[in-house]
């Protein structure tokens, strides 16, 4: 029988996992006829409660989560899925706003009824925090590019116990501690100076924070104040407030403060979250709840809303008896707390009857019914008796106003003066516009790169908050792996090799400086035409011999050669040219055409290149570019020959072959393992003799291998007849075994 129920319990998981949670319920039902363990009871009791709200029975799975409360009081574990699709429900109701965390672009500017708002509420989202969603203060640039305020980082990575993940890219495998990156110098310049009231708004919120963190409650108040006054339209600082207030015991202050933030930044979670808090205190529980499923159908990872709906649900559904549970805080004199309203506002019910007249609907409704209309201090409705006063954001100043004379009349007008008072400051004159500030103050010169004093180009930022472009910082590191500015150690930056372009930075050229950046990409497209021919100015390695297709493995460590290595990869064309040295030229007149397979970096800047030898080539003109060779060079080709040359062609070639393997197997086994295990096995014999440009390639591999000199080699490499290169071979062959006879 244990078995047949078991059977069955997994149907009925298998069945909710599928979305079939009538079957599941039905099944849940059907094991709860013949099941009599109280704690078996409770756990299919919850499930089926759970089966049936996820059908879209919401009444019937509240009164089988209160049956099931009757016979233990549920805990968060119990009421998870409940959660889940309660926030679920309000998502799909606000528009589809994801369950990843991630608000619709400009959702919060079309959910406020005002097209266009963004950071702030100025329409600054060039300029706006991913995260807080308000204006970047103190920028910091993440290693994927992207920039955020300096204390969301540390909130979000104390917050979340977890590795920084970029809300832009989600991106988690590159941040490393964020207390080690500094802020943007170059844009956190940028927005001080284009931006100045923002900014100023920015350092009165972090003095207050400050204030706040030292228990200096008032201290910290005025500071908001002046700081709203500012930036009046700044979701962030209300929310803030609201938080102040509440810490002072203003509840109903703190209330305004949150909803003024909900209405700012509607799909910003931090203000439900604030919101919610201070209802809790009012005693308002169950619009506090829908405050926090809100808050999870955005963020559905928000841990402190996640526990709090988990601990009011629990509240919600336990028995009420005729003494309140110690617990349950009662927050304010003027109020009653939640359990004591549940049990007088179902004293005249028969058990039964305890959450269906008033409860059931109420929580019904958090996941039916769009959210209840706001009240004004009172208890008024809006928009019942008054004319509506709901507006777009651009009148809320108007609207608050309002509401501030109101509620002085309502409250005897002495408190709310005294806070009218505290925060009467005039803002700021010339208050910041986009198209002013980013127009008028922008200078070009704001946005060039302190290495190459040019406008940024593919600008990137370090650990340490400077900012270069690309090739810039690459070529600074190739000499010393230490910011060029700061001096602070970049090792661990070098060795990564995973340069991301700062993206604000990128983005502010290129909306605002579209003509500089234009002829900025003109001249760097010029560099890259000019680096990339193979004929004129070829890049030379000087160093040793190479041969067409040859392996030739190189150690990089030479600055000059570290930035030619990088040019030639960046080009496209992955060559470069190798000759010996030479004491007169510089370097030798032939030489051989080297492709790049693959780089290997190392942290202290050095690297090791796989390459392989292509065309020979003769050169014609000697030059030096950036602290390294070049050469205008011709490619070298053999002479074809026909008809009885070519025979006589083909049976040296063959002779010579079969000596060549001759003097390969007579190597010591280990000094042979060692020459394959370097240059791979010799060629074997190509069927046509004259199809390469270069010859056959077992010529160029024995050439290779042969104990000769660098300069004895050097001829092999400039003849352009097979037939002369076949006979020095054979000569070198015949001595070589001549000299092993001796």
């Amino acid at each position: 029988m244990g078995t047949e129920s078991e059977s069955m319990l997994q149907l009925a998981a298998e069945a909710f996992q599928s979305k079939n949670f009538d079957l599941a319920a039905d099944i849940y039902e059907c094991q709860l006829a013949g099941l009599g363990d109280p704690g078996s009871r409770l756990e299919l009791m919850v499930k089926q409660a759970d089966a049936l709200a996820f059908g879209g029975k919401f009444t019937e799975a509240f009164d089988m989560y209160r049956q099931a409360s009757e016979t233990e009081r549920l805990t968060p574990v119990h009421l998870t899925n409940l959660i889940e699709y309660l926030s679920g429900s309000i998502g799909r109701q606000d528009g589809g706003n994801g369950r990843n965390g991630t608000p619709r672009k400009g959702g919060a500017a079309v959910a406020a009824g005002c097209p266009g708002v963004g950071a702030a509420g100025f329409g600054y989202e060039d300029f706006s925090c991913r995260i807080c969603m308000s204006f970047l203060f103190e920028p910091v640039t993440l290693p994927c590019g992207h920039c955020f305020c300096k204390k969301c980082l540390e909130r979000e990575r104390k917050e979340k116990e977890r590795p920084v993940m970029c809300k832009e890219c989600r991106d988690s495998s590159r941040v490393a501690d964020v207390q080690s990156y500094r802020v943007n110098v170059v844009l956190s310049d940028l927005l001080a100076k284009w931006f100045p009231t923002l900014h100023q708004a920015g350092r009165l919120r972090r003095e207050g924070n400050g204030l706040y963190a030292e228990k200096k409650m008032e201290a910290a108040l005025e500071k908001y104040n002046r700081a709203i006054c500012i930036a009046p339209m700044d979701h962030i600082l209300f929310s803030n407030r609201s938080q102040i207030h509440s810490s002072l015991r203003r509840y109903e202050r703190a209330l305004r403060d949150a909803e003024v933030a909900c209405r700012l930044m509607p799909h910003w979670s931090k203000g439900h979250v604030r919101k919610a808090q201070a209802l809790v205190s009012l005693g308002r529980a169950e619009e506090a709840l829908r405050e926090y499923l809100v808050c999870l159908s955005i963020e559905p990872d928000c841990r402190p809303a996640k526990n709090e709906a988990h601990r009011l649900l629990c509240d919600l559904l336990a028995p009420v008896t005729d003494q309140v549970p110690e617990h349950i805080s009662d927050y304010s004199n003027a109020h009653m707390s939640f359990r004591a309203h549940v049990k007088n506002s179902i004293s005249i019910h028969t058990p039964h009857q305890i959450f269906s007249p008033s409860l059931l609907s109420s929580v019904s409704s958090l996941a039916l019914d769009p959210p209840a209309p706001e009240r004004l201090e009172g208890g008024e409705v809006k928009g019942q008796g008054k004319p509506a006063v709901r507006r777009p954001d651009h009148c809320f100043l108007l609207k608050r106003k309002r509401r501030i004379a109101e509620e002085e009349e309502e409250d005897g007008g002495q408190e709310r003066r005294d806070d009218h008072k505290r925060a009467k400051f005039e803002p700021a004159e010339g208050t910041d516009q986009p198209s002013s500030a980013a127009g008028d103050v922008l200078d070009p010169t704001d946005l060039d790169c302190s290495l190459c004093m040019r406008l940024f180009y593919e600008p990137v930022t370090t650990p340490c908050g400077h900012t270069f472009c690309l090739r810039c910082l690459e070529r600074c590191l190739d000499h010393n792996p230490k910011c060029p500015l700061c001096k602070e150690e970049l090792s661990e930056y070098l060795v990564q090799r995973q340069y991301s372009k700062t993206v604000l930075t990128e983005n502010l050229i290129s909306k605002y400086l579209p003509s500089e950046l234009i002829e900025r990409q003109k001249i760097h497209q010029d560099e890259m035409a000019e680096l990339s021919n193979l004929n004129k100015n070829v890049p030379i390695f000087v160093c040793t011999m190479a041969f067409p297709t040859v392996p030739c493995p190189l150690h990089i460590f030479e600055p000059c050669y570290r930035l030619m290595i990088r040019r030639c990869m960046e080009t496209g064309t992955n060559r470069f040219g190798m000759c010996l040295g030479d004491n007169r030229k510089g370097f030798a007149d032939y030489g051989c055409l080297l492709e790049i397979r693959d780089v290997k970096f190392f942290s202290d800047g050095r690297s090791v290149v796989n390459t392989i030898g292509k065309r020979r080539f003769k050169v014609v003109q000697h030059s030096e570019r950036d602290g390294y060779n070049t050469a205008d060079i011709e490619y070298l080709e053999d002479v074809k020959v026909e008809g009885l040359a070519e025979r006589e062609l083909h049976t040296l070639h063959d002779a010579v072959y079969d000596q060549a393997l001759v003097w390969v197997n007579s190597l010591k086994a280990e000094q042979k393992e060692r020459i394959e295990g370097h240059f791979g096995p010799m060629p074997q014999k190509d069927s046509e003799l004259q199809d390469s440009p270069n010859g056959p390639s077992w010529c160029w591999w024995l050439l290779a291998v042969l104990p000769l000199e660098a300069r004895a080699q050097l001829p092999f490499l400039a003849l352009t007849s097979l037939k002369d290169r076949l006979s020095g071979i054979r000569k070198v062959l015949l001595f070589m075994a001549h000299s092993r006879h001796r």
